[in-house]
């Protein structure tokens, strides 16, 4: 059954208004009605929502811990440390990590990788990943696009003589890690003017900082903003303040690229010549890049955006393109099976959340069928696949209902679980998986059917 929505109407905005604005921007009364709709107030706001020069950046100190995270790579490098970039397989994490080694490589230093491997692991920073590094004698690990909420993690990785720098833009949890820095704007103490920025775009304000306090050209990092482009438009943060402006300068250097995997990427997907927009990196690219990280490992769509070799980009671009193929097949088949189960394991006409479990569903498509679960039946959907006792899932939202909230209230029951107001990832046991259904629904209900 599919739900029907609510429209709600924006209520009229008084005319004085409409006409005071089209008058200080010297606009038709049309245009300021469409602004002020969208919540563009005033002359000043509207005059730099619409620039989107590099100059509005904002200055990249501004974030907390942003002075000891630069302080502690400079050293690392002088010394001569042993440093890993900790990334995470989805797009906005594979571009984070394809940034910061490229932005090192311009500096003259080759960084090393590690990516968890999604099916084995999970998400973020994991007790594994920080015994190799520790094997390779690895002293400074930079986590980008997770760790935020990886408070034990990083007790073991200190335990073990390692430094983490948490590059990050999930919401916290109650308790912070006890990293050298921890970059997220997300932070309750966190001055930063803008909160929305994706993992990349802390990786770039990172980069930036590191770039201004090694006296380098900033020219040699703004060549990668393409990638920034893509981490940023695939993971759906809003498109206003210093997004904006990244991806704009993003998609304009994206049409023009020097990133040979990017290039070969474009023409697997028939995309040369084309005047590329982010509908194109959302619905074309990213799913390629991803697929990868959903299906296995990541690791292949970061040799792809990091090579110098067009013979190899190509050869990887094909792989990608083969393995989205394969993620859409999984997808469609496990999305039937979601429907099916819905008949027996909830009533999304009276319940106010989906949750759904399976045995062995593919943990790298769940999220995926919970996005199009929640724009068929307009409720917030959780979708848990178990294996051996313990169930991983992901949480998918609507406006309104603040799914990273909801899994806070009901965190006793969980292993683990980390995102933001729209998606989020969880482990639980299988045996507390009722449980976890009844609170989830007391808790959609408690907040009120408001969709």
């Amino acid at each position: 059954m599919i739900m029907t929505l609510q429209w709600q109407f924006i209520e009229a905005t008084p005319h004085e208004s409409v006409l005071r604005l089209a008058q200080e921007l010297s606009v038709p009364p049309i245009i300021a009605r469409v602004l002020l709709n969208r919540g563009i107030d005033s002359a000043a706001y509207a005059r730099n929502f619409f620039r989107t020069d590099l100059e509005r950046l904002h200055d990249p100190f501004l974030m907390a811990d942003m002075k000891p995270a630069v302080r502690r790579i400079a050293s690392a490098l002088e010394q001569n440390e042993k440093m890993l970039i900790y990334g995470d397989y989805d797009v906005d994490g594979v571009t984070s990590t394809a940034l910061l080694k490229l932005a090192f490589r311009s500096l003259g230093y080759e960084v090393p990788h590690y990516i968890p491997e999604r099916l084995r692991e999970g998400y973020g920073l994991s007790l594994t990943g920080i015994e190799k590094a520790a094997a390779q004698a690895i002293t400074l690990i930079v986590a980008v696009d997770c760790g935020v909420s990886a408070v034990e993690e990083i007790r073991f990785a200190r335990q073990l003589g390692i430094d983490v720098i948490v590059c990050d833009h999930h919401q916290p949890g109650p308790q912070l890690p006890a990293a050298v820095a921890l970059l997220d704007p997300k932070r309750s103490d966190c001055p930063y003017p803008f909160k929305e920025l994706a993992g990349v775009g802390v990786s770039f304000k990172l980069m930036q900082a590191l770039f201004s306090h090694l006296q380098q050209d900033h020219s040699k990092l703004l060549r990668h903003v393409d990638l920034v482009a893509i981490g940023s438009a695939a993971d759906i943060v809003p498109l206003a303040d210093e997004n904006r402006v990244l991806v704009k300068a993003g998609v304009e250097r994206l049409n023009a690229t020097e990133n040979i995997g990017l290039k070969a990427l474009i023409n697997v997907c028939s995309l040369q010549g084309s005047d590329l927009g982010t509908g194109h990196i959302v619905f074309i690219l990213a799913p390629r890049i991803n697929a990868v990280g959903r299906m296995g490992d990541a690791n292949r769509a970061v040799a792809l955006l990091t090579s110098n070799d067009t013979d190899e980009a190509q050869s990887i671009a094909c792989v990608l393109d083969a393995e989205n193929r394969e993620r859409r097949n999984i997808d469609d088949s496990t999305f039937r099976e979601a429907l099916d189960l819905i008949s027996t394991q909830c009533d999304p006409v009276k319940d106010s959340v989906i949750v759904l479990n399976r045995e062995a569903w593919h943990t790298g498509v769940i999220g995926i069928v919970a996005s199009r679960l929640v724009e068929k039946f307009y409720r917030p959907t959780v979708l848990i696949s178990t294996d051996n006792g313990v169930g991983k899932g992901s949480a998918r939202s609507i406006p309104g209902f603040d799914i990273h909230a909801a899994l806070t209230q009901c965190q006793d029951l969980m292993l683990a679980y980390g995102g933001h107001k729209y998606a989020a990832g969880l482990s639980i046991r299988t045996d507390s998986h009722r449980k976890h259904c009844g609170a989830a629904r007391k808790t959609a209900a408690s907040r009120g059917r408001r969709y």
